[in-house]
């Protein structure tokens, strides 16, 4: 393991994390949802949300779709291989940040992929797959963040 290695790539990792929250916060801008709690920013008075998950252009909600598998896909093959670094994603509230997005994002994309009229289905088939797949990728980050961080402590 080059974590074992190479100890102060926890400090990389430390300063990496803020990076990785935001691509969460940029898809919740880029869908017109706003951010919640510690990852909040002001949004400014003539910046009027006009595009939706439901409205945005089709390659647009296939951008976000492929994004955000690709970033549940990579964070979860990190955390199983790596359990020790859900220390330091716990540092940076990464269970609230996860969840709060999970609450704001993922109905809003289910919600678009299936109301959106697809002239190939095989679209419609391709996009409910990957938002399965991101949302069960994030379910299983919460699960080894929250065995690593609250229920192995308890149990050594």
């Amino acid at each position: 393991n080059i974590f074992t290695q190479q100890p102060s790539y926890f400090g990389d990792l430390d300063e990496t994390l803020p990076t990785v929250l935001q691509v969460f916060n940029n898809i919740l801008h880029k869908c017109g949802l706003q951010c919640e709690g510690a990852s909040a920013e002001p949004q400014k008075l003539e910046e009027k949300v006009s595009v939706t998950p439901g409205n945005m252009p089709l390659q647009e909600l296939k951008d976000i779709v492929l994004y955000l598998c690709d970033t549940c896909t990579t964070l979860w093959a990190f955390l199983d291989v790596f359990p020790l670094a859900c220390q330091t994603f716990q540092k940076h509230e990464f269970c609230y940040r996860l969840a709060s997005f999970y609450e704001l994002a993922i109905p809003e994309l289910e919600s678009a992929i299936k109301k959106r009229h697809y002239e190939d289905n095989s679209v419609f088939a391709d996009l409910w797959r990957r938002i399965s797949h991101s949302r069960k990728k994030m379910i299983e980050v919460f699960h080894i963040l929250i065995n690593q961080v609250c229920l192995q402590p308890i149990l050594e």
